[in-house]
């Protein structure tokens, strides 16, 4: 798509799609020409997609057990809009259906719309058949299934066998609620789903045998690991380091309508999980998302978090909680000590000498001190040559890179 247009075919959604993907590499300013562009995008996406695809509501039990989350409610808080003990119970159990009294109250109440509380329950099988031709279609590119193809009719037995380890897409959205999420308003969440299945998978196989020890993961583990930025094989060396302390390294490309770069999957606290996605093609972004995630593990293990997903970059516009930031604190710390920035020269002439110079003081990687220099100074013109050498796909060649 050479302009912007009113989205009539599924060629012309493809190309906004990558359109979008383009633009977001660059983060534009929302008043900027290029980020008038991506919302003007994003609109027209939004409207062809309402009219191509159903309406997407959630499961009745899951939104009232969503708005009990948000306003810290429990299941005795509801009698006044459902009855007695027992009965809430029934209902959050999917042992009996809200009549229509229930339903009335638990709008007025709770504010639960009641064209979401009046639905019944799906069954895998239905609603595996609302799910997007094309995520099913790249899923089956990816080898998701195996040598089974997708011909459009066996969607829901592909999708079935897919998610059987984890019991169904249900266990990931049930937990997306309770993750801590950072990412771009236009991310497909059944997308989202089937990528955190894919590396939950991958990290089952690896089958690690070692638990992981609280307090394992710190700031002075995680300066070391940084150190192997400067072997030929760091991305390597560090994958084969984790699996060593009981953690799971996993890189998956991400899905279109995904734009994550990384992620923290606590399910297991005996073996925590990190996913990477390489969307960027960067050593710098690969070091930063990894620092990033470990920080999670670091700060965040031993609380009621399962999920945390992260857009690493493209996310000027969009805010995010104490959690993130100290996670983006303690992984800047470990890529680049606050103290050592300040005083460096590289903080105020942000030249590739005075970055090579500090990197060689820290023993890392100069494309992560040109990344750091970029990104504290707010000064992205600089450096672009380093830090768009610097390649990080290539230690992992056995994943298919889109080109």
């Amino acid at each position: 798509m050479s302009k912007i247009k009113i989205i009539k075919t599924e060629k012309d959604y493809e190309e906004a799609l990558k359109l979008i993907e383009r633009l977001m590499i660059y983060d534009p300013d929302s008043d900027s020409e290029d980020g008038e562009k991506l919302n003007l995008l994003s609109t027209l996406i939004k409207d062809y997609e309402s009219k191509i695809l159903p309406e997407e509501l959630p499961n009745p039990i899951d939104a009232i057990r969503f708005r009990m989350e948000q306003t810290g409610l429990k299941p005795i808080d509801l009698i006044p809009y459902i009855g007695s003990r027992s009965r809430v119970s029934e209902i959050l159990s999917g042992k009996r259906q809200l009549t229509l009294d229930m339903v009335r109250a638990l709008e007025a109440g709770l504010g639960i719309p009641a064209k979401v509380l009046i639905q019944k329950p799906e069954t895998d099988e239905s609603e595996y058949q609302n799910w997007n031709n094309n995520l099913v279609s790249e899923m089956a590119k990816r080898k998701y299934f195996g040598e089974s193809s997708f011909n459009g009719s066996n969607k829901s037995e592909l999708l079935k066998d897919f998610f059987a380890p984890i019991g169904s897409p249900n266990y990931i959205f049930g937990m997306l609620r309770k993750s801590n999420y950072r990412s771009s308003p236009l991310t497909d969440r059944r997308a989202l789903t089937t990528w955190a299945t894919q590396v939950i998978k991958k990290a089952k196989k690896m089958n690690l045998k070692i638990k992981y020890k609280d307090g394992a993961i710190n700031l002075e583990s995680m300066q070391n690991l940084v150190k192997l930025s400067t072997e030929t094989d760091g991305p390597i060396q560090v994958k084969e380091y984790l699996k060593k302390h009981g953690i799971a390294l996993v890189i998956e490309p991400h899905f279109p309508k995904t734009y994550l770069d990384g992620a923290t999957i606590l399910v297991d606290k005996n073996n925590p999980i990190i996913g990477i996605t390489l969307r960027f093609d960067r050593l710098d972004n690969f070091w930063f998302t990894l620092m990033h995630e470990l920080a999670h593990i670091s700060l965040h293990y031993n609380e009621d978090i399962s999920l945390f997903y992260d857009e690493i970059e493209g996310i000027k516009n969009i805010s995010f909680d104490k959690k993130e930031k100290d996670a983006d604190e303690l992984a800047g710390e470990a890529l680049l000590p606050k103290a050592k920035w300040e005083i460096s020269p590289a903080r105020i002439v942000p030249s590739s000498m005075a970055a090579n110079s500090l990197a060689r003081e820290l023993g890392i990687h100069i494309a992560i001190i040109a990344g750091q220099i970029r990104h504290r100074g707010n000064k992205y013109v600089y450096l672009s040559k380093i830090v768009n050498r610097e390649k990080a796909r290539k230690y992992f060649l056995e994943e298919k890179w889109s080109k």
